[in-house]
């Protein structure tokens, strides 16, 4: 899911609400082309950064998932909530990355359009993160 096992810790810092402990990163063409496709789960606190990007489609996934779409200073642009299993498209103009999160996030968070997220680099647990 992630190349190199690299996670980053995702913040709204606009409403203090920590967004994701473990968010892997998706920054090569094999691991945006993967996403999260073939998994049956996202866990909670966990999520996958796909960059660059400004659109996904959720073919071949099993669970519904939240989305921010996020410009280059990672204000979030645009915010799709459970999106479903098996669209085709969902996107945001001007958008260089895109956020995929465990469905409800976005309402726990209220994080909405105009909010800034902060990005900064995770502590992962010494147990292995099982693969996507």
């Amino acid at each position: 899911m992630a190349q190199h096992g690299r996670f980053l810790r995702v913040e709204n810092t606009t409403r203090n609400q920590l967004i994701a402990a473990q968010c892997a990163v998706a920054d090569t063409f094999g691991s945006r082309l993967r996403g999260l496709m073939g998994r049956t789960t996202l866990e909670p606190g966990h999520g996958l950064l796909i960059l660059p990007e400004w659109s996904i489609h959720t073919f071949f996934m099993r669970f519904a998932i939240d989305v921010i779409f996020l410009s280059t200073d990672y204000t979030v642009l645009k915010v799709r909530e459970a999106m479903p299993p098996n669209l085709p498209y969902a996107g945001a103009w001007g958008a260089h990355a895109v956020l995929e999160l465990p469905a409800d996030v976005i309402a726990a968070t209220g994080t909405q359009a105009g909010d800034q997220l902060h990005l900064s680099p995770a502590t992962v647990p010494d147990e292995p993160h099982p693969p996507a």
